[in-house]
């Protein structure tokens, strides 16, 4: 994990162990949260209201990360499994698609190479599943949208962290978040850059995509 050329809280770069899990290979699209806003009468997200954010394959936004647990909770009830939001360290796992020395999930090329950059991400995030997937078959994992994670942050956690299953600091004011954005000036993240915002906020380039541990 981490990057000794991003930033500080990327560093030092440190080797993790993580027990299996599973990973969504789309983010949340808006049809899969109707599902759910339907069955529990939900609060509806706001980007639902723009037709730049409510085609039913793209992924969901302005969803909190108190939104997104609950969505896990009830996937998890209506499934038998238990579905949550991944660890930053599965994430960066996930994300790096068995690249584990590259600074993207393609290598070490620029984002403004990748085809059509120029042409996607204009004013909303795109339909999910638009660009080829990374070397574990997860689509739109370091664009698009950012990802909600289960960790609160500390930009020093890596400094401490454990060997095996990191999961972030016991409390904090901030959840971690990964990925990049469809606002950003670059669209595409580092597999390594870190993110943060406080839980309650919703944001119409915030989503999530669920995980579930392999037993």
């Amino acid at each position: 994990m981490g990057c000794e050329s991003g930033a500080q809280s990327e560093r030092p770069v440190h080797r993790v162990l993580v027990d299996g899990f599973r990973m969504g290979k789309f983010t949340i699209t808006n049809r899969l949260y109707r599902l759910f806003v339907e069955d529990t009468n939900y609060l509806t997200p706001a980007g639902w209201t723009d037709k730049r954010f409510c085609h039913p394959d793209q992924p969901v936004t302005s969803v909190s990360w108190y939104d997104a647990v609950r969505y896990c909770e009830w996937l998890s009830e209506r499934t038998g499994e238990e579905y949550r939001l991944p660890t930053e360290a599965e994430w960066e796992r996930a994300a790096r698609g068995g690249k584990a020395d590259c600074l993207y999930t393609w290598g070490n090329a620029p984002p403004q190479e990748q085809p059509c950059y120029s042409e996607l991400w204009v004013s909303a995030p795109e339909r999910v599943g638009q660009r080829p997937a990374n070397g574990f078959g997860l689509h739109d994992i370091s664009e698009n949208v950012h990802e909600w994670c289960a960790d609160w942050f500390d930009q020093h956690y890596y400094q401490n962290s454990p060997l095996k299953n990191p999961s972030g600091p016991a409390s904090g004011t901030r959840r971690s978040s990964r990925g990049g954005s469809w606002r950003h000036q670059i669209k595409i993240t580092r597999v390594a850059a870190r993110s943060c915002i406080p839980p309650g906020y919703r944001y119409s380039d915030y989503g999530f995509r669920v995980a579930v541990t392999v037993r």
